[in-house]
């Protein structure tokens, strides 16, 4: 297996959200080592939280198993049950349809990583916990909507 020369893997910033909520994410930015190494069956990233960033709206997967492994630095996992302080080497696993909304929140003063692993569902959808909004994705195509199905037009 080729070693991957991680100065050489673009620095994804920005998000895939309508806004409001895609100026939420400023601070977050990921290596998409997966593709990189040119894994196709799931993605692998390793993400970056500046001090205050979220790791995206607290969601949940309808058909992707999704684990995340803090390498450096502070966070912490919000879901459903509450909140739980992550720090390296700590691990959280998400199972594919369970409805537990989940993010990560750099509460430190310094940078926090974790490596994302993740299924790569032909089709896939995620609901957000909070907001009136869900994702489709199909064919590498987001698609939002509110939960009830009807056309995304800005949050209610």
């Amino acid at each position: 297996m080729p070693k991957l020369d991680l100065s050489t893997v673009p620095v994804k910033t920005g998000s895939i959200y309508p806004e409001p909520y895609a100026a939420m994410m400023r601070g977050r930015s990921s290596l998409r080592l997966g593709e990189a190494g040119g894994l196709g069956q799931y993605g692998v990233n390793l993400v970056t939280l500046e001090p205050g960033a979220l790791s995206s709206l607290r969601h949940w997967h309808l058909n992707e198993d999704e684990f995340v492994m803090v390498t450096e630095g502070r966070c912490v996992l919000v879901e459903d049950q509450g909140e739980t302080p992550m720090g390296p080497g700590d691990c959280a696993a998400f199972p594919a349809g369970a409805a537990n909304g989940h993010h990560f929140v750099n509460r430190s003063d310094g940078p926090a990583r974790f490596l994302v692993v993740g299924s790569k569902a032909p089709r896939e959808i995620a609901t957000y916990s909070d907001v009136d909004m869900k994702v489709t994705m199909e064919a590498g195509k987001a698609s939002f909507t509110h939960k009830d199905g009807s056309t995304w037009k800005g949050p209610r």
